[in-house]
């Protein structure tokens, strides 16, 4: 099967069935799929849209539901995750967080007990957030400087 591409569509998509096969209509555009070819592409995007991955000390899942489980590696108990709404939620976290911060920064958030230094941990492994731990005791992680996008390099004379 070739490589999954989905483009998410305001509009919701119909699907119909006619002589054995499906007809999916997504923004207009009508796609004809046998019924063995619409189960490969649904166990595709369910396969994407559940993805748990392991870091060094935490994991990351993303849940069917859009939800998103901050976890210690490994763990098995409730008291060693944490439950996001969805992802977006575990990035407003970490942009409120200052640019240098430790699990007591994240306590201020609602967020109690080991889970603040589990959290910790996690946005410093997480690639999608630029940011390292800079001391172990107590845990610190510091934000990478940002750069935007309007400064501009200074001129060198000829």
């Amino acid at each position: 099967m070739p490589p999954l591409l989905v483009e998410f569509s305001r509009e919701e998509p119909v699907a119909t069935t006619d002589d054995g096969s499906i007809l999916i209509t997504i923004d207009g555009h009508e796609h004809r799929l046998s019924r063995a070819a619409a189960r490969d592409l649904q166990a595709a995007i369910g396969d994407v849209m559940v993805d748990r991955r392991e870091f060094l000390h935490t994991s990351g899942e993303h849940r069917e539901d859009g939800s998103y489980v901050v976890a210690r590696r490994g763990a098995d108990s409730a008291g060693n995750a944490k439950v996001f709404d969805s992802f977006a939620r575990v990035e407003r976290l970490y942009e409120r967080l200052p640019d240098e911060f430790t699990a007591d920064a994240v306590s201020r958030t609602g967020i109690t007990g080991s889970r603040r230094h589990m959290l910790v941990r996690h946005f410093a492994e997480h690639p999608a957030f630029d940011c390292s731990i800079t001391r172990r005791n107590p845990l610190t992680v510091e934000k990478a400087e940002r750069t935007t996008e309007t400064e501009v390099p200074a001129a060198t004379a000829d």
